[in-house]
């Protein structure tokens, strides 16, 4: 028998969510300094949040191939 979804520990219900709490909305808005204390809480701005990828690696064959060129005398 499976386990409720809400009756499972906090770690696994932690995702990439879509929408903000206007919380975060206005912590957002305040970091991109697009916030001001006289603007009203109630209307804001959407904001768009991605969820970050990795990005690719390069290839430690060329990183490796430029240190040792420049080493050997």
């Amino acid at each position: 028998m499976s386990i409720d979804r809400s009756l499972r520990s906090k770690s696994s219900l932690e995702r990439h969510r879509n929408v903000l709490t206007r919380t975060e909305r206005i912590a957002a808005l305040q970091d991109l300094e697009s916030w001001s204390d006289e603007m009203s809480p109630f209307g804001l701005p959407k904001i768009a949040h991605r969820k970050a990828k990795a990005g690719k690696k390069k290839a430690k064959k060329e990183e490796e191939g430029a240190t040792t060129d420049e080493s050997s005398p």
